[in-house]
């Protein structure tokens, strides 16, 4: 992906629905989908690959009517597994998206499986799908794909996105 300047690696692509996000621990920690259509990299991989050199994050969206927009961060990793995968995200760049990302730094990720959120119950199981919750969320780009009126809506949740990446500076 070359977007914004740089040479970014994608490690999650939503792009029509055609893959199921409501998935286990297991699946998120190893990854899953098929990259040329929707896919999630995994969160081990992600781990290693931010593990030894600073990395910035792209979240990239369209809506159904081909408008695009674009948040970055300066600053993206994230911890162990041991550490419950814990995000790391700063340096908050405007492209037209807001910053919907940062209520959600320092967060565990969270499945239906393995609840790691600030919430009384279960971010996942709510809403259908894995993401590093707080209490529960202002973004979940993993979120159950939706087309359509109601879509619209979801992508100020920053639903409905084209993919997530990441690039070294």
């Amino acid at each position: 992906m070359n977007t914004e300047g740089g040479r970014w690696t994608v490690f999650q692509k939503r792009v029509d629905g055609s893959v199921n996000f409501y998935r286990p621990w297991n699946q998120y920690k190893m990854g899953f989908g098929n990259a040329a259509t929707e896919y999630w990299l995994g969160l081990e991989n992600l781990f290693h690959l931010t593990l030894r050199k600073k990395y910035e994050l792209l979240v990239d969206m369209e809506d159904f009517s081909g408008n695009k927009v674009f948040a970055r961060y300066t600053s993206f990793s994230i911890d162990p597994e041991t550490y419950g995968y814990r995000l790391h995200v700063s340096g908050f760049i405007d492209g037209g998206a807001g910053d919907s990302l940062s209520y959600h730094n320092e967060q565990k990720f969270t499945t239906f499986d393995k609840d790691q959120d600030l919430w009384p119950d279960n971010c996942a199981r709510t809403f259908m799908v894995a993401f590093w919750y707080n209490s529960c969320h202002n973004a979940n780009p993993n979120g159950v794909y939706r087309w359509g009126p109601m879509a619209e809506s979801l992508l100020r949740d920053w639903f409905g996105t084209v993919g997530r990446a990441m690039t070294t500076p």
